[in-house]
């Protein structure tokens, strides 16, 4: 071993194996109340992060975090409130019929059919995104999936689908809602021709970045080929970043740096 490897292997007096990736260590919580109060912090500081990067658009858009305990209910921002103000005590608790269980405030129906039908038939999420951010807009009207031109977009590679099905419709029917669902079985991101985006996670924080780097991804493509004609990335390394990059947690993790500066700058959210 030389010098260099050894000064690497050995930090701090910490050994680190090769390749190792560190663990990020989400917290665990002692009691579902604990839980359910950081996935609704979570959820409202996504929101607020959603409106200052100017996601908001009107009154659509909706991101969703599945309860901890009642999970056939998940907590979404009510109808026509400002993602920039949003505080946990202005979410409400949904059931998958569209009932408001908990708050006083309604509920989107468009939020309800499409995140109801992916929060029921994928138990594995507990957080969902859709905004009508303009670079995800712009992209959708394409009809394609994003290529791997940067390592952002890597984290998407083979983990994404297009769904033309319903797209440009206001989507208010439980059917469509059903049919939207089923063509989104896996993966972390649907392309809803002529819509947007919609981004899901194991996290509410991971659903939010998953849609954050998206659409940053979307405006590189369109940049790119704008200007010329990218050069794409070889399936194996688009592959081997997706896996570093692309995993639950990282969403998570990515996240926290957003997190910690709109809790720095907007602590009502906590109310």
């Amino acid at each position: 071993m030389t010098a260099t490897e050894n000064s690497i292997r050995m930090i701090d007096g910490i050994e680190l194996k090769p390749r190792e990736v560190a663990a990020i260590g989400r917290p665990k919580y002692d009691s579902i109340e604990d839980e359910r109060r950081a996935r609704k912090i979570g959820l409202a500081a996504a929101l607020r992060v959603f409106g200052r990067l100017g996601y908001g658009e009107g009154v659509a858009g909706h991101i969703t975090a599945r309860d901890p305990e009642f999970t056939d209910c998940f907590w979404v921002n009510p109808f026509g409130k400002s993602f920039r103000h949003m505080k946990t005590s202005d979410l409400i608790l949904v059931n998958h019929d569209g009932e408001v269980v908990y708050g006083t405030q309604p509920v989107n129906r468009a939020a309800f059919v499409l995140h109801a039908a992916i929060h029921k038939a994928r138990p594995d999420v507990i957080g969902a995104a859709h905004a009508h951010s303009t670079y995800g807009k712009a992209w959708s009207s394409l009809g394609r999936k994003l290529d791997p031109i940067t390592q952002d977009a890597c984290i998407f590679y083979e983990d994404h689908t297009v769904i033309s099905e319903q797209g440009g419709k206001v989507v208010f029917e439980v059917a469509a809602g059903e049919e939207f669902a089923s063509l989104f079985p896996t993966g972390k991101a649907a392309i809803h021709q002529n819509h947007g985006l919609f981004t899901v996670g194991t996290t509410v924080e991971a659903a939010a970045f998953w849609f954050i780097t998206m659409d940053r991804s979307c405006q590189a493509q369109l940049l790119a080929e704008a200007a010329g004609t990218p050069k794409l990335i070889d399936h194996e390394s688009a592959m081997y970043t997706q896996q570093l990059t692309g995993f639950a947690d990282a969403g998570w993790f990515q996240f926290q740096p957003l997190f910690q500066e709109i809790c720095a700058t907007d602590p009502d959210l906590f109310d």
